[in-house]
Formats: structure tokens, sequence, C-alpha cells
């Protein structure tokens, strides 16, 4: 009977004193990035998140406050559920508390100050003269099954009249099921990386991708974050920002020395790092910095905002070379806070909107990429030859052909059962729906062209409408590498119904050399075109549906061409054009040319043309289908110069022309991004009208802003009239930021920009010209607006103000009110 009764006395002991062991974490409410080292209160014990706000508790009652305490953010009081082990919490920012300003203790900063300076010592590209691995890379879309409820949700929703429907969601029961069996997709490489102290080369060596036979070659030189956490600035999706062991870094970031711990047998000091701006949503992490020679020899990055980013590195220590060379890298994304659809890889990965409550109950939300990359085979120091150095990447046909028995060997994960399968899930399913092909035809598209057959027919030149031909319906093609891969002959025929004209041209080309992508090609056009528009010969060919600006032109000339012309890759980063034309002008317009005593109203030019467009800071790849910019960096720079040969072929006049443009785009982790264009020419010599420079003017001479209501163009001068300015020098700047999107509701979504313009030009004896009156530029002009692009359905309004010198008596004169459209092909 004793025995009975100390054991009851025991089980109710241990009911009357059980605990419950909880995790959780600490998050900012409007950022939701997590706050470090914050104060936890419970039960009369303290302790603190880590360094990624996370906790533990052991929880003796659930009706005992939590209380969080953290420098800049209210006290927050939070109750732990019975029925969840993880809970967050979510404390708000004390925008009234006077903050101050946060500093790196001096030896914490002595310490960065020392793996700065010793960064040539321990980064293996300056501290090297060579080296060469293999490096097996692994990427996975997938989800973790457990994180997906198998709940069937009931919707109720009302319709206008109040008449009430439900219907029964299935999709997270559905998609729970498919991820236990299998990814959503995954590929994966073997590559060759070797460098010469100047050059990094990769080759690839092996690639598979589920549902493809042959590779997407933009997805093989896919890196979403920095390979070297050396690298400065260090990018993340592709998307620079300040590394914090760079000198600029220590303005940006403060450092906490944690601990000491051991680093394969060596002694490191743990160093936690963040923005000084703590709710900013830039890097922040744990850096392991080896006591000795303050090298790297493990990191731990995480970016919080509209995509959650883990990135993992861990070296291993060569004592031969005392350093440490990279081990594995790790990398995990997950979407964020982000309200609107999230599409990288090409499109071929979206994370959707979500706008619930509730974020686990949306499936998009549990999906993850998840990236593996380990090097083997490392050769430190030997001598490396490295072939074709301004391709970056080389991806040979023979990549692509390796047998599962080849895999089998890089397969680490032994217990990921859903990998087999999703390779043949996916390749049952692309040949069922014909993905690859899919893929092809969206290249196609995306640069012009619908593929039929033999041919692809060349979108562009169906229907235009300008002010003089009216509408103009056209048929034109190309022939593709079905035909023949060495031969191409495009053509195209077009009437235009006002001035009830036919305009034609033929091109066949041969291609001299596959290597450098060189092609030899002779035409002859019949046309119209605009008057003193500026092409550059270099620029790539975009799909659209429309070309705005000329819909209101109405000065053209006729073009009877005569050409022959190179166009090449093989210098270096660069598109090479050389060409040489004869022209018959005939100005549509009243125009008369003075020079020498003559006047001419229709003239013969001879010329030739040299134009380059070179992308320093692109990467390329070279691929059985050819040379591809993988990786398009800015700036890029455009330069063109034109000379006319008088004499040659009858041609009139002797000029000049030199112009010249470059471009850059910044893009921000936010979604926001930043236009820079600086575009200029001179021209001298006997030049014509036609010949001159107009910079893009794109508004119509009439009295009323609505009357003036058309289409906006693209980096053209809202403002300015047509004729308005005719320039044989000038200097153009467009500067613009664009905003991430709005979510206003009922499908509308603008996407606000701010835009500024200015110009500068001049030109030389202007009495030269009759017929068509204009002003100079010596004076220079400048307007500004905002853009609110993508309302809905692609549309959207502008509104631009001109101000400044050429600023027009009437108030109303100096604004202009567009419609944009932005037409989303999907690919």
């Amino acid at each position: 009977m004793q025995k009975i009764f100390v054991f009851f006395l025991l089980l109710f002991t241990a009911f009357g004193f059980s605990q419950t062991t909880i995790k959780g974490q600490v998050i900012d409410l409007d950022t939701t990035i997590p706050i470090a080292f914050a104060e936890i209160l419970y039960n009369g014990a303290t302790t603190k998140t880590n360094w990624e706000g996370h906790f533990e508790l052991q929880i003796t009652s659930f009706e005992k406050p939590i209380i969080i305490n953290h420098k800049g953010y209210y006290q927050k009081f939070a109750f732990a559920k019975k029925n969840s082990s993880f809970l967050v919490i979510k404390i708000v920012s004390n925008t009234s508390e006077e903050k101050e300003t946060q500093y790196t203790e001096n030896s914490v900063n002595k310490l960065i100050k020392q793996v700065i300076e010793n960064k040539s010592k321990n980064n293996p590209k300056t501290a090297l003269k060579s080296y060469e691995y293999k490096n097996y890379e692994n990427i996975v879309v997938t989800a973790n099954p457990d994180s997906v409820t198998t709940k069937i949700d009931t919707i109720i929703r009302k319709n206008i009249f109040g008449t009430t429907k439900t219907k029964i969601d299935s999709t997270n029961f559905k998609f729970q099921k498919f991820i236990a069996k299998q990814h959503i997709y995954q590929t994966e490489k073997v590559n060759l990386i070797q460098y010469d102290s100047k050059h990094e080369k990769e080759t690839v060596l092996a690639t598979r991708m589920a549902g493809f036979s042959e590779p997407i070659y933009e997805f093989l030189g896919l890196n979403l974050v920095s390979y070297s956490v050396y690298e400065n600035p260090f990018e993340i999706l592709e998307i620079p920002v300040q590394n914090p062991i760079s000198k600029f870094g220590r303005i940006l970031y403060n450092y906490h020395l944690l601990d000491t711990v051991s680093v394969n047998g060596r002694k490191a000091y743990r160093v936690y790092f963040q923005p000084k701006k703590l709710r900013a949503n830039k890097l922040r992490g744990l850096l392991y910095i080896d006591a000795e020679n303050y090298a790297i020899c493990k990191a731990y990055y995480r970016i919080y905002g509209i995509m959650n980013i883990k990135a993992n590195y861990s070296f291993n220590y060569n004592a031969q070379h005392n350093i440490w060379f990279p081990k594995q890298r790790d990398i995990k994304i997950q979407k964020g806070t982000n309200k609107h659809d999230i599409k990288i890889l090409g499109e071929t990965i979206e994370f959707n909107a979500s706008m619930e409550e509730k974020i686990n109950n949306n499936v998009s939300d549990q999906i993850y990429i998840h990236i593996t990359s380990t090097p083997f085979n490392v050769i430190l120091n030997e001598n490396t030859t490295i072939k074709n150095q301004y391709v970056k990447i080389n991806v040979p046909k023979n990549s692509f052909s390796k047998e599962n028995e080849y895999w089998s060997t890089f397969e680490k994960d032994t217990t990921d059962y859903r990998k087999t399968k999703t390779y043949q899930s996916l390749d049952s399913l692309s040949i069922a729906s014909k993905i690859e092909k899919r893929i092809l035809f969206g290249r196609k598209i995306f640069n012009g062209y619908l593929p039929v057959s033999y041919i692809d027919l060349d979108l562009r030149s169906l229907i235009k409408y300008n002010g003089y031909e009216g509408f103009r319906l056209g048929l034109g093609f190309i022939t593709n590498e079905k035909l023949s891969e060495n031969y191409k002959i495009a053509m195209y025929g077009a009437y235009g119904l006002k001035d009830r004209a036919f305009k034609y041209g033929i091109t066949p080309s041969y291609r001299l050399d596959k290597e450098s992508e060189t092609w030899l090609n002779a035409s002859y056009t019949n046309d119209v075109s605009e008057l003193a528009e500026t092409y550059f010969a270099t620029d790539s060919r975009r799909f659209k549906i429309y070309d705005p600006r000329p819909i209101n032109i109405t000065t053209f000339y006729n073009h009877r061409t005569s050409a022959m012309a190179i166009t090449s890759k093989i210098i270096s980063k660069t598109d090479a054009f050389f060409s040489l034309t004869h022209d018959q002008i005939n100005p549509l317009f009243d125009y008369i040319f003075i020079t020498s005593n003559k006047a001419y109203t229709s003239y013969n030019l001879t010329t030739a043309q040299v134009a380059f467009q070179w992308n320093p800071y692109s990467n390329y790849m070279k691929t059985p289908k050819g040379i591809l910019e993988y990786e398009k960096r800015h700036p890029k720079f455009s330069l063109q110069l034109t000379q006319s040969i008088p004499g040659v072929l009858n041609s009139d006049f002797s000029f000049t022309k030199i112009d010249f443009k470059t471009f850059y785009l910044i893009p921000y982790l936010s979604g926001q991004k930043s236009a820079i264009l600086l575009q200029s020419g001179f021209a001298f010599g006997n030049i014509p009208l036609t010949h001159l420079y107009s910079i893009a003017p794109n508004n119509i001479n009439r009295n009323a802003i609505l009357k003036r209501l058309t289409f906006a163009g693209k980096n053209s001068f809202e403002t300015m009239y047509y004729n308005e300015f005719f320039s044989d020098k000038y200097v153009a700047l467009h500067l613009k930021h664009t905003f991430t999107k709005i979510k206003i509701g009922y499908g509308i979504s603008p996407e606000f920009s701010i835009a500024t313009r200015m110009a500068w030009g001049d030109i030389s004896n202007p009495e030269k010209h009759i017929g068509l009156p204009f002003k100079s530029l010596n004076d220079g002009f400048i307007e500004s607006g905002i853009e609110a692009n993508k309302i809905f359905k692609g549309l959207g309004l502008t509104a631009y103000y001109r101000y400044g010198a050429n600023h027009l008596p009437r108030f109303d004169d100096n604004i202009s009110l567009k419609i944009t459209y932005y037409l989303d092909l999907g690919f």
C-alpha cells in the first residue's frame, strides 16, 4: 500500500511540475527582420535570442507572460500556446525613442581592420598564382512536406447581388501529396573551374536539367549569390551590396565579437555583423575569423526582405599555402514579405503573391530554392592554361549526354529519395507538353520572330502606323537553322495605305566563322525612314507589339539602299559591325539643301560605317548555339563612326558622324531600379538635314493637352515637338528611377517612375537647310515627369513638364500627357 502511495505521489508531482519546451523567433512587425540578441524575461529568468532571433524556453505555465525588450522597440508581452511548439513574436519599433548611434567596440574594429588588410593574402584569387578544381552543383526547387498543411479549406464568397458562393479548395492537400514524392524542379552540373591569376573560366563537364534533353544555357551561368566571400560588391540575385569586410562596409555595419571557437583545429573569432540601421534589409550574418592569419574560415549570410536568403560558406584549411579554400556553398532562397509575384530564373520559378494573414495556408510560401556547390579535386599553384579567356563559361555539346552511372558518383545525399522521381516525372512531363519547344518559341518571340517550319516570320513587319504611310501592312521572314546554320535569307514587303506605295528589302547572309559568329551579308532596300533619326547598328533587336513614336511623324525620306556588311563577336565582349552603303535619298517633304552654291532636293550618299558595342562588365558563355551574353551587366558602351565618301558611286557630300552612348541600370534589393542613359553625337562636313540629329522628340504641335494625347516612347523627349530642334552636335542625359509596384486592388498595380531628361545641342550653318523651320538647342532643353506604368493590363499614364530656357509662353504647351503600354509575353 505504501509503494502504491509513493507511485501516485511521484506521478502527481510529475504532472504538477510538468513543463513544455517551445521554440520561437522575435521579428520586426513591419519588416519581419529577426531581432538579434533581444532580451527575453520569463518566470523570473532572463535569456536572449541568438543572432537569427531564435530562442528556446521551458514553459511551466501558459498564463505567465513572455516579455521581450530590445533597444529601439516597445516592450512586448506574449503568451505561449498549448497547441503550438513554435512561437513568432512581432515587436514594434519605437520611432519616438531617441536612438543613440551605435559604434563597434575598438577591439572588434581592429579585428575587422586586420581582415581587410590581409584580404590579398587570404583571397585565393590574389594569394595564389593559379588554381584548378572540379565542382558539383545541385539546384532544387522544393518544399518540406511537413510544412504544408493537408487541410481542405472551404471558401465562402459573396457576389455583388449578395448571393453566397461556396468553393472547396484542395490545393494544399494536392501539393502536399505531390511534394512528398518528388521535388518541383531540379538541375545539376559538374564543372571545371580554372584560374591563372588574371582570368577565371568555367568549363561545364556535365549537366542535366529535369525535363530537358538540352539545357537552358542561361541557367548554367546562374549565380544567385557570390562564390567568394571576399568579393566587393558582394552580389545577391545579381544585385550588388557592400561586403562587410570592405573599407566602405565598415561604415555601414556594426560588428560584435561573440566568442572564440575552433574551426578545423584552429582558433577562430566568431563575429556577428548587422547594418547600423537595424531595420534595413541589408546583409547580416556571422563571420568566423582565423586568429592567426585573419582569413574567413566560415561564414553565414542572411538577407530578409522581399526574399529571405540564407547563404552558408565552409572552407578547408591548406597548411602548405596557409589558405582557407572553399569546401561548400549552401544557399536557400524563400519568399519573404513581398506582396507581389516574384519570378526568377527566367520566370521558371515563381513565388505567388498572397494577401492571406495566415501565410502557412499559401502553398507558394513553402516553396524554396536550395543550391549546394561542392569543390573537389583541388589543385593549387600549378601551371594552368586557359583558352578563349574572354568566354567565361564553355558548354561543349557532350556535356549534356552523360549517363545515369556518371551522376550516381555525385549523389551525396542518399536520403533524398525524391531526386530520381523528379527526373523521371519531369522528363515525361516535358515530352508530353513539349516544354523545350515552348522555350525555343519564347526565345524567338522575344527577338521578334514567330517560327514556322524553315522560316521565322518577322512580327515587326506585320502592321505599323505613322503619319506619312498611315497603316503599313507587311510580311517578312528569315530562314532559320532548320534550313541551314551557315546561310540565311531575310526578306520583307510592305504597303502604306496612305501613301499608296510598296516598300521591300532582301538580305542574304553567309556565316564566315562559327567560333566568332562572323556573318557577311548583302542587302537591297527600298523604304522610308524618319527624318534625322539616330540609330545604332549594334543595338539588339527586341519585340514590340507597336513602336509608339512614329505614329504622328509625317517627315520621312525615301531611300534606296545597297549595302555590304560584316557583323562579328571576334573582339572580347564586343559586338562589331562594318558596312559599305550606297543610298539614293529623296526627302518626302519640302526641303532644299544648299552647299557649294548648289541646291539639292535629292542626293546620293556612299558611306562607310564601323560600330561597336562594348559590354566590359557582362559575362559570356560559349554554347553549341553560339556565344551568349548570360550575365548582362552595366554600364554598356556604344560607339559608331560614319564617313561619307564623295565621288564614289556619284556620292554628293563629304561628312563625318561620331555617335556615342552609354547605359547604366542599377537594381536594388527592394525591387527598385535606377537607369542612366548618356548619349551624344557630333557631325561635321556637308551633311543634309536627313542625317542630322533630332534626338527623339515625341509631341504633336496642337493647341490643347488632350489633343496631344498619344503613346509615350522609350527614352524620347515627351514635351519636345516634332521637327522643333535639329543639331549637328548634341549631348543628352536621361535619368529615371522606378519604384516597386503598389497594389491598389481590383487588378490595379501601378509601377511608378520619376524621370528627368535634358539635352544641349547646336547647329552650324542652319541657313543651308531650306523648307522646314526649326530651332537650335544651344540654350538647352529639360523636362521632368512622373510615370504610372502597368496600371491595368499593361496600360499606364505619364505626365511630363517642360521648363528651363526653352520653356514655352503658354503654360499648357509645356505639359505632355501620354499613354504607355507594356506587353508581358510571359517569357
